[in-house]
């Protein structure tokens, strides 16, 4: 009995706060906009789709926290990888358009990684300085134009397709949140990443190699802001410089509200996926409400502080 008593008071509630807020913001908004189609299947679909980039990097963003590091620079990764993506498509064969989104997104996370791991540079520096770098650069590769995407393959697999009536998206959402649950929780990879963000000395101590996990981890985020510029550039049937400038706070703050620690040592995926949803859900909500721009920054921005100040307050010493 005194066993049990002590499981229960080991467990922190919130690491919960992220559900019970999905579930009261979707009542919530299912009551106030109920004469405005919000529960209908094809926004809560449209939900899930808008949200799909978000997730994909935000489960790259839980492995980069959880071991101690940070990446600002996903926003322009997605907007490069989409341009390259769709510059290579005007030409070329689908897969290759893919394989160079994909390339480009991996590359630029090995330059982050390669600074941060084996030059000893702050994460949160190199990859502020590479945001700036590849935001003028997403501007510099068309002149500030959009580039269409007309390869109907391309467009199907990352976008508007489906596969046995499941959009393809929702496929995308599903399938990366269970492969990234897996290696986060239950592969040795996970658990080296884990070791690294509670103590990089003391996992060095048992063998872990640390620097090359502390590598990896960058490049599994850039790869993964690379697929989100290929399901934009998927989605909207074009890329532009625009692309993923201000998902940034999106997906870090659905990584921390879903119960990712910014300090290292503990993380979800489910919790990122979660936080992701809830924000999409808190984005169209507040659309179908008719609010301004500004109204809809400012509730968000006092949903957010509310989320952070309930799940990363810090205990008392």
């Amino acid at each position: 009995m005194a066993g049990k008593l002590s499981q229960l008071r080991s467990i922190d509630p919130s690491r919960y706060v992220v559900y019970v807020g999905f579930v009261l913001i979707l009542v919530g908004f299912s009551i106030v906009l109920r004469d405005d189609g919000f529960l209908t299947t094809r926004n809560l679909l449209n939900i899930v789709q808008q949200t799909t980039p978000i997730t994909i990097m935000a489960v790259g963003m839980v492995f980069v926290l959880t071991a101690g590091e940070i990446d600002l620079s996903i926003g322009p990764i997605v907007a490069v990888s989409a341009l390259l993506s769709a510059v290579v498509l005007r030409e070329n064969f689908w897969f290759l358009g893919v394989a160079t989104g994909l390339l480009a997104g991996a590359a630029i996370g090995a330059v982050n990684g390669l600074l941060v791991a084996y030059m000893r540079l702050p994460s949160f520096l190199v990859t502020l300085a590479t945001m700036g770098f590849l935001a003028g650069a997403a501007r510099w590769l068309t002149d500030l134009q959009s580039v269409p995407v007309t390869n109907d393959t391309f467009t199907n697999i990352f976008g508007s397709g489906s596969l046995f009536g499941v959009p393809s998206l929702l496929l995308w959402s599903v399938g990366f949140v269970f492969l990234g649950h897996f290696f986060y929780r239950d592969s040795r990879y996970g658990a080296h990443v884990h070791a690294i963000g509670d103590s990089a000395l003391s996992a060095r101590a048992v063998g872990i190699k640390v620097d090359r996990v502390r590598f990896s981890v960058l490049v599994v985020s850039g790869a993964c802001a690379g697929l989100a510029g290929l399901l934009y550039a998927g989605r909207l049937h074009g890329a532009r410089y625009t692309l993923g400038e201000t998902d940034l706070l999106t997906v870090i703050a659905a990584v921390i509200i879903g119960g990712t620690r910014l300090n290292g040592g503990v993380g979800t995926v489910v919790g990122a996926l979660i936080g992701s949803l809830l924000m999409g859900l808190l984005n169209n909500g507040l659309i179908l409400m008719g609010l301004s721009v500004s109204e809809q920054l400012m509730v968000r921005g006092a949903i957010l502080l509310l989320a952070i100040a309930l799940t990363l307050r810090e205990k008392r010493a």
